[in-house]
């Protein structure tokens, strides 16, 4: 498996019990513009490109494909070195020709094979005529009715399509490694090359793409991308359904007051579907918790960044196992300060600092 695709799922476990779980985000390529005699029309509606911060994903294959040899095909940029300018138009002041230099390398090590003849690139960041620009940009213009698009570029099959110099923009953001890739993508479509074009691993519509380094969801104040939830709560298995319940809204409504050292626009929204909730609340019949816990909790969400931790929660679940019905609120609460935020005792509400055994069945959110 490729860097690219490396990182689908992590997961972790911890005591109470924590259990993390993260998934890249996906893009969605638009099609490429189809440009004829200098003019540019868009074809036909394809996939929209999505931002990075998806709450679910998934990873092309890495490998390229072995394939079949393309016929030879005559280069519409012409036999000469194709000279490339990069822009930092957003005004960065990144160093992207690098950047830019990787993703050319690759096709002129690769377009005979993909594209059925050889190129040549000359990177020149300031050229002041060149024949190609890369521009790098805040958000890339309109491409393919895309409105949030990674990339965007010309489909150049025939050299009568080209208007030098002609303008690949990409959008900043992504980390290195995801930023060659979507240059790649796009210098891909300046070949003639279109979505269903080998290599997959570069010219698929789909691909997982990772932003710059992000604060991890633990190192951040809040770790949501907002404080109004929508919350599951399925107390049938616990001893007294009804009981449990009023528990879990008692630990609600506390926070929703203003629990010490949180949020204090905290608010919650019952709904009948677990799918549709932020925060999952049920008394199991079967532990997922490690042997003797009385509870764990989960939180899952976004690795936007692909270092293999979740930057954003879009998840917590809390399991609550086999406890006394006057309990049921105090560990709700005390999972509910973990998923905010409070994964240290120390940092969670008074509450919930050093509990005793009676403490825990006390009516502590009065």
């Amino acid at each position: 498996m490729s860097n690219r695709s490396r990182r689908l799922a992590a997961a972790s476990l911890a005591l109470l019990l924590a259990l993390s779980g993260c998934v890249g985000p996906v893009i969605d390529f638009p099609s490429p513009t189809t440009v004829e005699g200098g003019s540019q029309e868009t074809p036909g509606e394809r996939g929209t490109e999505t931002a990075p911060r998806t709450t679910s994903g998934a990873s092309i294959d890495g490998e390229t494909p072995t394939a079949t040899a393309v016929p030879d095909a005559t280069n519409p940029w012409g036999t000469e070195p194709i000279v490339v300018a990069v822009r930092d138009t957003a005004g960065t002041g990144r160093e992207w020709t690098p950047l830019v230099r990787e993703a050319t390398e690759f096709w002129e090590s690769n377009a005979e094979r993909f594209a059925g003849f050889p190129v040549d690139y000359e990177v020149r960041p300031d050229a002041s005529d060149p024949d190609l620009i890369v521009e790098f940009v805040d958000e890339v213009p309109e491409c393919d009715g895309a409105t949030d698009a990674a990339g965007c570029a010309p489909l150049i099959e025939d050299r009568r399509q080209i208007d030098r110099p002609q303008t690949v923009s990409v959008k900043t953001g992504f980390s290195d490694e995801s930023t060659v890739l979507v240059t790649e993508h796009e210098l891909g479509h300046t070949l003639g090359l279109t979505h269903d074009d080998a290599p997959a691993d570069v010219m698929a519509s789909r691909s997982v793409l990772y932003t710059e380094p992000q604060p991890n969801a633990t190192e951040r104040a809040f770790p949501w991308d907002d404080a109004e939830f929508t919350v599951y709560v399925d107390t049938a298995n616990a001893s007294d359904p009804e009981e449990a319940r009023q528990q879990i809204d008692h630990a609600l409504e506390h926070y929703e007051d203003g629990a010490e050292g949180m949020p204090t626009n905290l608010s919650f929204t019952t709904v009948g579907d677990p799918e549709e909730a932020e925060i999952v609340v049920r008394s199991v019949e079967t532990s997922p918790c490690g042997e003797g816990a009385a509870s764990c909790g989960a939180t899952a969400g976004t690795d936007t960044d692909g270092d293999g931790e979740i930057e954003t929660y879009s998840r917590l679940r809390i399991s609550l196992v086999d406890l006394d019905t006057d309990a049921v609120a105090w560990h709700v609460g005390y999972w509910l300060a973990y998923g905010f935020g409070a994964e240290d005792d120390a940092e969670k509400p008074p509450p919930f600092r050093d509990a005793s055994y009676d403490d825990r069945r006390s009516e502590w959110w009065e």
